[in-house]
């Protein structure tokens, strides 16, 4: 049987590069984003590849939307193996100073970037302690482990996210789970766009970060747990030493 892995906001950018990756390895998806026409798209893609895909409409950072989403992809495969964080939101673009920002995007903000990964993982977490087994990877970012003047509630979001990442790996540490972090680096992509909209200089290509998620999602990764990665350190690699 298959492994299987899940992954929100898989209709474009790094997200779409990792499920069409997984997918060429053999992996069963399931994917959600909250634009059907993209993520139909992607569906179409991997099943190219022969492989099994469930793809659904959902916002990984509403409840019921998680709760269904999680719901399907159990009843549909029986079991999620992986589990990669990887929806989320840019908020205002240009992005204000902290002093100037909406208080109502900022909320929004970390509500998607902070608060929809701890839904996710939340309602995941207990199939994997059953059997004792699953890796989840949650997409972080270097403004999230260094303050930047300009990244406002985006990066204060993400570390938001490596403290729960830390938080939730050190609680599951007596057991087979593992969860740890990848910061994927600076990426062509329609965010990075809206985020630096005049960049004068070259940005790696999403479908060049997806090693080291192959490798936490596999066997190879088994004991690593509450570790934070930069993906580009592992570009054009099979696997992480």
């Amino acid at each position: 049987m298959s492994n299987v892995v899940m992954i929100t906001g898989a209709s474009k950018g790094l997200g779409k590069a990792l499920a069409l990756y997984f997918a060429k390895e053999g992996y069963d998806l399931a994917i959600c984003a909250r634009g059907e026409e993209n993520l139909l798209k992607v569906e179409k893609e991997i099943e190219e590849f022969g492989t099994k895909v469930l793809a659904v409409v959902a916002d990984a950072s509403i409840p019921k939307d998680v709760e269904r989403f999680v719901a399907m992809t159990e009843e549909h495969f029986g079991k999620i193996d992986v589990l990669i964080n990887n929806a989320s939101t840019l908020g205002p673009s240009p992005m204000p100073y902290l002093l100037d920002y909406p208080e109502e995007d900022f909320a929004e903000v970390l509500r998607i970037n902070s608060v929809g990964p701890f839904l996710v993982t939340r309602r995941v977490l207990p199939g994997m302690l059953l059997r004792n087994k699953g890796s989840i990877i949650n997409v972080t970012s270097e403004a999230g482990n260094t303050g930047f003047a300009g990244w406002g509630a985006y990066g204060i979001s993400k570390f938001a996210l490596e403290g729960l990442t830390e938080t939730w790996a050190d609680e599951v540490s007596e057991t087979a789970i593992r969860i740890n972090m990848v910061d994927p680096g600076e990426m062509d992509t329609e965010m990075h766009a809206l985020a630096v909209p005049d960049c004068d200089y070259e940005l790696a290509n999403p479908n060049d970060l997806v090693h080291v998620f192959g490798y936490l999602a596999s066997d190879l990764s088994i004991g690593v747990n509450g570790k934070r990665f930069n993906a580009q350190d592992f570009q054009g690699k099979g696997s992480v030493e």
